[in-house]
């Protein structure tokens, strides 16, 4: 089968070809991969710029992170909850591949009404954002909630966690060349406010809320320390990661969090996930009702990207900050020919 392996750390993009691999050993559910989305820690880990690359993804490993396709089949160490033509999205890596053998936990059935390339998105940016806004960070009705990253994947998914449960939002975006498209991406899903992050920007959220500041931060590029200007007395962090730092780990000076009396939460899904089983499946639990409820949309990018060919020009899409959204890689079709 066709697949992205990382057989050693890349320097470009460019580097990224389509190989040849056996298919995976049954022993699970065997899944047919429909499409593919793309997440920021593609990125790292196709560098080897993730922590995880230190000891729990190196190569060789298959790239890609979430996906949605058709179970085709399953093993002696899977239950019988899907059955082969089952239609699902999950999350695991190996995704950038024709076919994905992946544990029963680790999958949903898609949502009635929803595409595979509407639901590829899902597997990852919707489990992080409801765990971290509702299960760690414990976001109420009312308060206010700065989502950093906000045009993102995993930012308009955070956006729209928020606003089920009637929070304010104050979405934050990079101030790009894009910017102006990202800021209506926001509002579209639901953003009460949008800011770009340039000099000045924690001033603006001030007075957004009044000079009181947001109840709730959730961070996964890495601006904790110039949230923390525009953050209430006694408010929360929610950390996710550092997408914006390139793989470098941001230092926060701990007096700031002193004089705020904050209180900065770290949030891993996957680690939760190992550790505490019945937490991820209380989030999918809570998710699902959202998404039938109608409070949860699909983020798919404009631009197509075909086959997994287009991994490459998909990435750097990404690294670009062109992207808002999910881009989807629609695994089971050719690149358009070049004319």
């Amino acid at each position: 089968m066709k697949a992205i392996v990382i057989n050693e750390f890349i320097k470009t993009y460019a580097d990224l070809h389509v190989s040849e691999i056996p298919r995976p050993p049954s022993g699970h559910v065997t899944v047919n991969v429909g499409c593919a989305a793309l997440n920021h820690i593609d990125l790292l880990y196709a560098r080897g710029q993730h922590q995880n690359n230190a000891r729990l993804h190196t190569p060789p490993f298959t790239l890609g992170l979430e996906f949605a396709g058709t179970v085709t089949s399953f093993g002696a160490k899977a239950a019988s909850n899907f059955w082969p033509g089952d239609k699902v999205f999950g999350s695991a890596l190996g995704a950038f591949a024709e076919t994905i053998v992946v544990d029963e936990e680790s999958l949903h059935r898609i949502p009635e009404g929803w595409s595979f390339e509407e639901a590829c998105g899902l597997g990852a940016t919707a489990g992080v954002s409801y765990g971290a806004l509702i299960g760690r960070a414990k976001v109420q009705k009312g308060e206010w909630v700065m989502i950093t990253g906000a045009s993102g994947g995993l930012g308009l998914m955070a956006v729209q966690v928020a606003k089920a449960v009637g929070a304010r939002v104050v979405a934050a975006v990079g101030n790009s060349e894009y910017k102006e498209e990202k800021e209506e991406v926001c509002r579209r899903y639901g953003a009460d406010k949008v800011v770009f992050i340039q000099e000045g920007w924690e001033k603006k959220v001030l007075g957004i809320t009044g000079e009181k500041g947001v109840d709730v931060v959730f961070d996964s590029v890495g601006t904790v320390e110039s949230s923390i200007r525009c953050l209430a007395h006694f408010g929360r962090v929610i950390l996710i990661g550092f997408a914006g730092r390139g793989g470098e780990m941001e230092k926060v000076a701990m007096n700031r969090i002193l004089l705020k009396q904050a209180v900065v939460i770290g949030y891993r899904y996957g680690e939760t996930d190992r550790r505490s089983p019945e937490e991820t499946r209380m989030v999918w639990k809570r998710l699902m009702e959202m998404i039938e409820k109608g409070l949860i949309k699909p983020t798919v990018y404009k631009e197509k990207y075909y086959g997994l060919e287009d991994v490459p020009r998909a990435m750097d899409d990404l690294a670009a900050r062109k992207l808002w959204g999910k881009a989807v890689i629609h695994v089971a079709r050719k690149p358009k020919p070049k004319l």
